[in-house]
C-alpha cells in the first residue's frame, strides 16, 4: 500500500479560516487581496476535508470524548476505571459535552468543508470528478453523523456562507439515508476516467478507478446498514456492487500522518495520546484481548502491548511486552474505588486474572499502531468483504459466504503492514489463523461480524454501528456477544447504548429544531432511543 505523507499544511490552514467566515461579514468588510471561493483552487478543500474526516483541529478532542472514551467503549474495544471514559459504564447525563462533542465538531470541522467543496465544483466541468468525490466524501461524513445520533441537520446542513441559513432543520435518518444510497451511487458511476485528476487526494492521488471502487464499497457499508430496517434495498445495492468493490488491500482508503506537526498527526494520538490519558486511564478490553489470545489470533502482538509498571506518559515503552501470553485486558464496568463495583475487588475467574493492583499491568494499544505518525484506515478491503460475506449467508449471492469470509480475514491481519514492518503479518501466518479458525456456515453471522469487530479496532464508530446492526430481539447482544455493564448513575443500565445524546450546544442555539427532532425519537433524546435503521 502505497501511502501519501501530508506536506499541505499551509493551504489546510487557509481552507480553516475560509470556511469559518461569515457571509454578512464578507459583504461589509472584504478585503480585495484575501482568498475567496472563485479564486481558491478546491482541490486544496478536498486535502483539508479528508485530514479533517480523521479528526479536527481542535486537538482532535471529539475523537478523544466521543469516539475512544465513548463509542469505543460501549463496542468494548476499551475500557477504563475513569469516569471520562463514559462509555465504559453508560455513565453522564444529555449535559455532558462528551457525548455531543462529535456532533459539534463534525459540523464545524467536516460538513463546513465539504459542504463549500460540493458547493465550488457545482456546474464547473473542468472539475468533473473533483465534484462526484466531494459527493462521495459528503456522503460518508454524514453517513457517520446520522448514525452516531440520529436524525440530524443534512438538507440545509453547512450552508451559513452559501445560503444563509444558520439554523438548519434535523431531517429524518429515513430520508437521509435515502439521499445519502441515490448520491454515492449517482456520484461513483459518473467518475470518468478521462476527466479531471483531482490533485491533493490523500487517498488516492486521483486514482479515478481507485474511487470508483472506493464509491461502491461506501455504498455497499450504507447499504447493509438497513438490513433490519429495510433488507429489500439493503439487497438491491447489494447486488449492483456485485465485483465493484475493493479488490485488495492496495484499495485501502489510508490517510499517512506523516509529521509531528499537531494538525497532521495522527488523531486518536493527538487526541488522547498526546497528553498522557491513554497512559493514565485507558486500556483495551478483557473481552478483546481474550478473543484474540483464545484464537492465537496474530494481530495481538501488533495490536496491544503491556508497559512497565512504574511507566508515566513520556517515557520510552521499550521495556515492555507484545508478547501474546502476557497481554491481560481490563474488565467493562469498573471505577477504581474500594466499593462492590470498583476494579480493586474485582477478583477474575479461571480466564481472568483479578485485579493486579496497577492499571499499567492491563494491556494498551501498542506503540506499533498508536504513535503520532501513524496511518489513519478510513475504509478498507476486510470490510468489504465481510460485509459481502454477510450479504452472502444472508441472502444468497454470486459468491458465498465462505469464499468472502476467507478473503476478508485474510487482508484484516495482513493490511497491517500499512503500519510498517512492526505492523506485517505474513500471508503464512494469516493463512494459518484462517485454517484454524475457519468459516461455518452455522454460526457464519457471529463469525463474520466478530471478525468485521476485530478489524475495525480503532475505527469505533464503524465498530458500534455494526454491532447495533447484529443486535435483535432475538439476538440482543449482538455479534460479537458483548456483555453489557450495570453501574449506579448508568444512563442506560444493562443496555448497550443505541445512540448519543444530541449536542448540549446545538440544544441552545437550534432549540425550536432540536425539539423537533427530539420529539420523534419514542423515548426522547436518550441513549437508549433506536435511531430508524436500528429496529429492534
Amino acid at each position: 500500500m502505497k501511502l501519501q505523507p501530508i506536506y499541505i499544511l499551509a493551504s489546510a490552514i487557509m481552507i480553516m479560516a475560509f470556511a469559518s467566515c461569515k457571509k454578512d461579514l464578507l459583504k461589509t468588510n472584504t478585503d480585495p487581496n484575501a482568498v475567496s471561493v472563485d479564486v481558491f483552487d478546491p482541490n486544496n478543500m478536498l486535502t483539508t476535508t479528508q485530514l479533517m474526516y480523521t479528526g479536527s483541529s481542535d486537538n482532535a478532542i471529539e475523537v478523544e470524548e466521543t469516539e475512544i472514551q465513548g463509542a469505543g467503549c460501549m463496542i468494548q474495544h476499551w475500557a477504563s476505571t475513569s469516569g471520562y471514559f463514559f462509555g465504559d459504564k453508560y455513565i453522564g447525563a444529555s449535559t455532558s459535552g462528551g457525548w455531543g462533542s462529535f456532533f459539534d465538531h463534525a459540523y464545524t470541522y467536516q460538513v463546513k468543508n465539504v459542504v463549500d467543496l460540493y458547493t465550488t465544483t457545482t456546474g464547473k466541468s473542468q472539475y468533473k470528478n473533483l465534484h462526484q468525490i466531494a459527493r462521495i466524501m459528503k456522503a460518508m461524513i454524514f453517513e457517520r453523523i446520522t448514525d452516531v445520533y440520529g436524525d440530524v441537520p443534512y438538507f440545509k446542513a453547512g450552508l451559513a456562507y452559501h445560503q444563509s441559513i444558520y439554523f438548519p432543520p434535523y431531517d429524518k435518518q429515513q430520508d437521509i439515508y435515502t439521499d445519502l444510497l441515490k448520491e454515492v451511487s449517482q456520484a461513483t458511476d459518473s467518475l470518468d476516467a478521462n476527466a479531471d485528476k483531482p490533485i491533493g487526494d490523500l487517498f488516492y492521488s486521483g486514482d479515478v478507478a481507485k474511487w470508483k471502487r472506493f464509491g461502491n464499497t461506501l455504498l455497499l457499508r450504507m447499504a447493509m446498514r438497513l438490513t433490519k430496517v429495510d433488507p429489500t434495498t439493503a439487497q438491491t445495492y447489494v447486488k449492483k456492487v456485485q465485483g465493484l468493490t475493493m479488490a485488495s488491500n492496495d484499495d485501502n482508503a489510508i490517510v499517512a500522518h506523516g509529521t509531528n506537526d499537531p494538525l497532521t498527526i495522527n488523531r486518536i494520538y493527538r487526541g488522547i495520546g498526546e497528553d498522557g490519558s491513554i497512559q493514565l486511564s485507558g486500556q483495551i478490553s478483557q473481552i478483546f484481548i481474550n478473543t484474540l489470545k483464545n484464537s492465537n489470533d496474530p494481530r495481538l502482538a501488533v495490536l496491544s502491548y503491556i508497559y512497565t509498571p512504574d511507566f508515566a506518559p513520556g517515557d520510552d515503552p521499550s521495556g515492555g511486552s507484545a508478547a501474546p501470553a502476557d497481554q491481560i485486558g481490563l474488565p467493562n464496568g469498573y471505577d477504581g474505588g474500594n466499593t462492590i463495583h470498583g476494579i480493586i475487588n474485582y477478583h477474575g475467574d479461571a480466564d481472568n486474572p483479578p485485579y493486579l493492583g496497577n492499571t499499567n499491568l492491563y494491556s494498551r494499544p501498542s506503540p506499533i499502531i498508536f504513535n503520532a505518525t501513524a496511518p489513519t484506515l478510513v475504509l478498507t478491503y476486510a470490510e468489504s468483504e465481510l460485509l459481502l460475506a454477510d450479504a452472502a449467508k444472508r441472502w444468497g449471492s454470486v459468491v458465498d459466504a465462505t469464499t468472502h469470509y476467507n478473503k476478508g480475514v485474510l487482508a484484516a491481519i495482513t493490511m497491517l503492514s500499512a503500519y510498517g514492518d512492526a505492523g506485517t503479518i505474513s500471508g503464512g501466518d494469516a493463512q494459518t489463523y484462517l485454517t484454524a479458525n475457519p468459516y461455518n456456515d452455522a454460526n457464519g453471522l457471529q463469525l463474520i461480524n466478530t471478525q468485521y469487530w476485530i478489524a475495525t479496532f480503532f475505527n469505533e464508530y464503524e465498530a458500534w454501528c455494526n454491532w447495533r446492526r447484529t443486535s435483535t430481539t432475538a439476538n440482543p447482544n449482538g455479534y460479537p456477544a458483548l456483555l453489557p455493564v450495570t453501574y449506579p448513575g448508568s444512563q442506560s443500565p444493562g443496555v448497550i447504548p443505541r445512540r448519543m445524546f444530541y449536542s448540549t450546544v446545538d440544544k441552545q442555539v437550534n432549540p425550536a429544531n432540536y425539539n423537533i427532532a427530539v420529539a420523534r425519537l419514542t423515548g426522547g433524546d436518550k441513549i437508549t432511543s433506536r435511531m430508524w435503521w436500528d429496529a429492534p
